[in-house]
């Protein structure tokens, strides 16, 4: 019996969610979209740039306007500043990208119930109007690493993330636990850029290729960076190898960095692990736009958004470049077997 009230509990609230927000769309209604980037903002050819491309198709798509903030600093005071600034202003949705936006969020949300605010990467504020809309890193981290572990010829591998938080950890254990899978001989040496409350990880591309360095000193010839704006060194590094002759393989993380790469480094760019911020976003303004949210129950406690997983097309691995092209069939298997529960990817390293 109290299964089931839960179960009530839990739809009810859904459909309270779901109604809270809904108002009659019309072609007068003009949606103006407020979205605020991490450190790096537009540009970064990475995290933001993917945020970036789901308002840009969503422009596209419903004409809707927009405006686009981004912190300098990182401070939380500048962080709710920068909500403050939309909200006041009257766009709604509001987005924004990144966890170290949860409090702040929280804060300006609470201030405007009538405003619907939308966060990546973080699915802790408990508030009707705040949709988490978190991913599962690990699932596409893994089918980099079954990538990394069929092109290495050495069996040592690297992994870079920007800063050595639960979230970077996601892509860490994903990653290794792709490669172990695939070759239980090979080897994984993780670095970290920084390590918290030092942030600075996400966006210290010289810090970040002195560690790739440091890793194919060694031999290693894989290296998977999580790291935000840092991993252009990591790429740095590979393109340096080359020209000295050695031959060293990345893996991009978030958008398909291989669009953005530079011919030197698209030479050795293997793949990048998607992450559909892009969607997350377009998400958002596309419900906005019919008048509702994004509101599916992540926890019976109060928390509401999306789980972009493999299953919803929310993770993956690019093929552009085509280096990968040869190892599809495994790539797919185990991308299959992680949909069916077959395979149960840690999410710690």
């Amino acid at each position: 019996m109290k299964k089931v009230f839960r179960l009530v509990a839990v739809v009810a609230a859904s459909v309270l969610v779901a109604t809270a927000f809904v108002a009659p769309a019309t072609a007068a209604t003009k949606v103006k979209v407020g979205l605020a980037y991490d450190i790096g903002g537009r540009g970064d050819k990475s995290f933001n740039d993917s945020a970036a491309a789901g308002l840009d198709a969503a422009k596209k798509k419903f004409g809707v306007a927009a405006k686009e903030v981004t912190v300098t600093t990182g401070s939380d005071s500048e962080r709710e500043d920068k909500l403050r600034l939309l909200a006041k202003a009257g766009y709604n949705p509001i987005i924004a990208v990144g966890f170290l936006y949860a409090g702040p969020i929280k804060k300006v949300a609470s201030d405007y119930p009538n405003t619907q605010f939308g966060i990546i990467d973080d699915a802790s504020v408990d508030l009707l109007n705040v949709a988490g809309l978190v991913f599962a890193e690990e699932q596409g981290s893994y089918l980099a690493g079954v990538a990394a572990a069929l092109a290495s010829k050495s069996g040592k591998i690297g992994y870079i993330g920007g800063v050595r938080i639960p979230l970077l950890q996601k892509f860490e254990a994903g990653f290794v636990a792709g490669v172990k899978a695939t070759k239980k001989s090979a080897t994984v040496d993780v670095k970290y850029v920084t390590e918290p409350p030092d942030f600075g990880g996400f966006n210290d591309p010289a810090k970040a290729k002195v560690i790739a360095k440091g890793m194919i000193d060694k031999g290693i010839d894989v290296i998977y960076s999580a790291a935000g704006g840092s991993g252009a060194g990591n790429f740095a590094a590979a393109a340096d190898a080359a020209k000295a002759g050695k031959k060293v393989w990345t893996i991009g993380v978030d958008s398909d960095q291989y669009l953005t790469a530079s011919a030197a480094e698209k030479k050795n760019m293997l793949t990048s692990m998607i992450k559909r911020v892009d969607r997350a976003v377009y998400d958002v303004i596309a419900t906005a736009v019919a008048g509702s949210s994004v509101n599916d129950v992540l926890d019976e406690s109060g928390i509401y958004g999306r789980v972009y997983n493999l299953s919803l097309d929310g993770v993956g691995v690019s093929y552009s470049g085509g280096y990968i092209n040869k190892y599809k069939a495994q790539i797919d298997k185990a991308a299959a077997a992680i949909k069916s529960g077959k395979i149960k990817v840690p999410t710690k390293p």
